[in-house]
Order: structure tokens, then C-alpha cells, then sequence
């Protein structure tokens, strides 16, 4: 499992994960395949507003057992293709 923030707002979040083709859109992040999710919209909606709140940008994926070089390239064209330097 990991996560980053991108750079600009949760509409940027939104876009890459929308152009992956490998990784699920899915609250839980347990399983064989790989999944991706946006907490400040799923998991961490709640939270907004508040000190527990989590970064609107924030991207967290659990990887899973898809090859790594096809996940590395998915996640590569998804960040290329939403306008350029976004992970802060």
C-alpha cells in the first residue's frame, strides 16, 4: 500500500484516477488486484473539515498481483495524461 498528493485539487485526484486502466476504484484496499481510491471522497469523507481531515488530493493505492512493470506504466500514463507535475 501506498499513497502520495498531487499537486491542485481533488478534480486533479479524480482525473488520474479515472484514467487508470489497471487499478479498481475501490473504498476497501484489501485484495488480489489492485486498487486505487480518493479517502477525501470515500473513506475520509467525514473527516473533512476537521483535524483529521486528509488532503483532498490524496491518491492511495494497494497494490496487488498484477505484474509490476504494467502497473508502474498505468500509473505512469495516468499522471502524464492529467496536465503535467502532479504529485507534490
Amino acid at each position: 500500500m501506498l499513497s502520495f498528493v498531487l499537486k491542485g485539487d481533488v478534480q486533479r485526484a479524480k482525473l488520474v484516477v479515472e484514467r487508470t486502466r489497471l487499478f479498481t476504484l475501490a473504498e476497501s484496499l484489501g485484495g488480489v488486484e489492485s486498487l486505487i481510491e480518493i479517502p477525501s471522497m470515500m473513506t475520509h469523507a467525514s473527516t473533512a473539515d476537521s483535524p483529521l481531515a486528509v488532503p483532498p488530493a490524496l491518491i492511495r493505492l494497494s497494490v496487488g498481483l498484477e505484474a509490476a512493470s504494467d502497473l508502474i506504466q498505468d500509473l505512469s500514463q495516468a499522471l502524464e495524461g492529467a496536465d503535467g507535475s502532479l504529485i507534490e
